[in-house]
């Protein structure tokens, strides 16, 4: 049964993240939402709250499962048997930092092949910055985020 990575620090999962989910289960037997800790952020959401709420948007899924992940994604991706990592695209910019970053994943994992998806029109605006922005400010996500997420979104 080939796995897939989905990695991300899904902060918050968006439609869009639904979306490349559901297309990467079209290709892979089981697809791991490994959701990251990043240094360099501050997320809204803990670590814990993250994992629990896509486990919440993906209940009705079947193949996928959701891991908390701190370190170096290539060794965790060889760890778990992974065949290959799934990384979302929405416009130029997302693939000029994909672009430089396979070679260094290919560097540290040559066997793990690396599968670009797009997400559908609708969701190609959703980023999930652009979600904690409107936020922020108290605008309308309703339509960017799943109802678990929307509602964790109001208690904050």
């Amino acid at each position: 049964m080939a796995l897939a990575l989905y990695p991300g620090t899904f902060d918050p999962f968006t439609y869009g993240h639904l979306d490349i989910l559901e297309r990467a289960l079209r290709l892979f037997d089981r697809v791991e939402v490994t959701v990251a800790v990043n240094t360099s952020k501050t997320p809204l959401f803990t670590l814990e709250e993250r994992c629990e709420l896509i486990r919440r948007c993906t209940g009705h899924l079947t193949g996928v499962s959701v891991v908390p992940f701190e370190g170096l994604l290539m060794e965790h991706a060889r760890r778990r048997g992974a065949v290959a990592q799934v990384r979302g695209l929405r416009q130029v910019s997302d693939f000029d930092y994909e672009y430089r970053m396979l070679f260094a994943n290919r560097r540290l994992f040559p066997e793990l092949e690396t599968v670009f998806l797009m997400p559908s029109e609708a969701h190609l605006h959703i980023h999930a910055s652009l979600v904690r922005e409107i936020h922020r400010w108290g605008g309308d996500v309703s339509s960017f985020v799943p109802p678990p997420v929307l509602e964790a979104l109001q208690r904050k």
